[in-house]
């Protein structure tokens, strides 16, 4: 017992000696950073009280895959295809090609045992990133230590098993001091997994309150499992999400109609080039995310989520040509679509009184929601079949529509438009795809 205790002490002084926090976010326009959750909003808001619409890329391997040049490339590409969030392993265990060393071969601990005494190397590096994309004003869902699949060899939780609650509390209050000066950090506990030893986690989560209280915090579950399902409202937990291979809309709706007073987004469903998902796919799990109540998503991608290291899906191409895949150009469309609209004030409609005929389901539902004063709406298309909208569920008296092509975005005003306020059929544009935006707002009565 007492060599545990002096072991543990060893620990929290190394790490206490080792949290240099001396970086710092300096940037002018944009979202002006650090978000806070405000009572009643289901999304968050800025230092100056703007939603913040997270449009988001799965960067798993980014800290543990690339060196300094490299992930400047990277962020630089994203940032200017219009994310605004990216999500990072700060330790990478298995997906990177050096794992868990970096791509200058440091190893995040000293040899002796993890999660005892970093490396200042391996975290120097990690610095270095994380400032780049401060600088570029990225939200960074940044994940202290990734549990693993199942608990698995994927992840640290075998590792985290061996070290124990007190080490990595310490661990915990170790990176919480040292990037607490990164006010656009969102802590992700977990990592695809739902672990058996809670303590593990909520010690690592404490410790990184104590030093940064003021971050925002989620989880990343196993899937189909939300974070408020699986944590209940934990001190560190701010931030709800889904996590599903299902139909997004589906698991979206559950978190917004539970009402539980905590904003949520879409972390995770199919990465493009997995499981089949193609452009199609990933527009669709993004606009459904949406339209459901989600404050943002994350799109995926492979290679780019593991870039050079092993992935779980084959690859024929680079993670540089992956940057500009169709699924990644649609994304673009999405961000500068939602950017120039009051997303933040979109409710669903969720008892299908304005979309009154042709819903469909599973992957394919179309969804609709509209603005609480009900002068903006947008109906989803997924399968290139027509609707019906009851248009007097606008605020009228006239309603002009247009179709925004989510492949391209380009628009085209709808025949007939501006529409009396009353039960209409909408058929789509013929194309090479099927889904479709549909853009509804109210329309004032000219004069004669």
């Amino acid at each position: 017992m007492a060599m545990r205790l002096a072991s543990a002490l060893t620990a929290i002084v190394a790490f206490a000696a080792m949290s240099t926090g001396s970086w710092a976010c300096e940037r002018s326009g944009g979202t002006q950073f650090p978000l806070r959750i405000e009572s009643g909003r289901n999304y968050p808001v800025d230092r100056n009280g703007r939603p913040f619409f997270m449009h988001g890329d799965s960067s798993w391997s980014l800290i543990g895959d690339l060196t300094d040049e490299e992930a400047v490339l990277y962020l630089e590409d994203r940032k200017a295809r219009g994310f605004n969030t990216i999500l990072a392993n700060l330790l990478e265990h298995r997906f990177s090609r050096k794992a868990p060393a970096n791509a200058y071969g440091e190893r995040p601990f000293a040899d002796g045992g993890n999660f005892v005494v970093p490396n200042e190397a391996y975290f120097a590096h990690a610095d270095r990133i994380l400032q780049k994309a401060c600088d570029l004003g990225f939200l960074v869902l940044l994940v202290p230590a990734y549990l693993g699949y199942g608990g698995g060899g994927e992840g640290w939780y075998q590792e985290m098993a061996v070290a124990g609650a007190t080490r990595l509390e310490a661990y915990g209050r170790f990176v919480g001091r040292r990037y607490r000066h990164f006010d656009n950090i969102m802590w992700v506990n977990g990592g695809d997994y739902n672990p058996a030893r809670k303590d593990l986690v909520s010690a690592l989560a404490r410790g990184i309150m104590e030093e940064d209280p003021d971050a925002l915090s989620t989880v990343h579950g196993a899937p189909e499992t939300a974070p408020l399902d699986f944590w209940g409202h934990q001190p560190w937990l701010s931030v709800n999400n889904v996590y599903t291979d299902g139909p997004v809309y589906a698991a979206a709706a559950r978190e917004y109609d539970a009402g539980r007073g905590m904003p949520f987004f879409l972390i995770e469903s199919a990465y493009e080039f997995e499981h089949g998902a193609d452009q199609y796919r990933v527009r669709v799990q993004a606009y459904q995310a949406i339209l459901s109540g989600a404050f943002g998503h994350l799109y995926g991608n492979n290679p780019i989520w593991h870039f050079g290291g092993p992935g779980l899906w084959p690859v024929d191409m680079t993670w540089q040509k992956a940057l500009d895949t169709p699924g990644a150009r649609s994304m673009q469309i999405l961000h500068d679509y939602f950017s120039s609209i009051r997303w933040w004030q979109l409710e669903p409609d969720t008892g299908n009184d304005l979309l009154v005929g042709g819903q469909g389901g599973y992957h394919a539902r179309t969804l609709s929601a509209r603005t609480t004063d009900r002068s903006l709406a947008l109906v989803y298309l997924t399968a290139g079949r027509g609707i019906t909208l009851d248009l007097a569920r606008l605020a009228g008296p006239r309603i002009s529509a247009r179709w925004i092509d989510p492949s391209t975005g380009g628009s085209a005003t709808v025949a007939g438009s501006p529409f009396a306020a009353d039960v209409r059929y909408f058929v789509p544009p013929k194309s090479d795809h099927v889904d479709w935006l549909l853009e509804l707002r109210s329309s004032p009565v000219q004069s004669q």
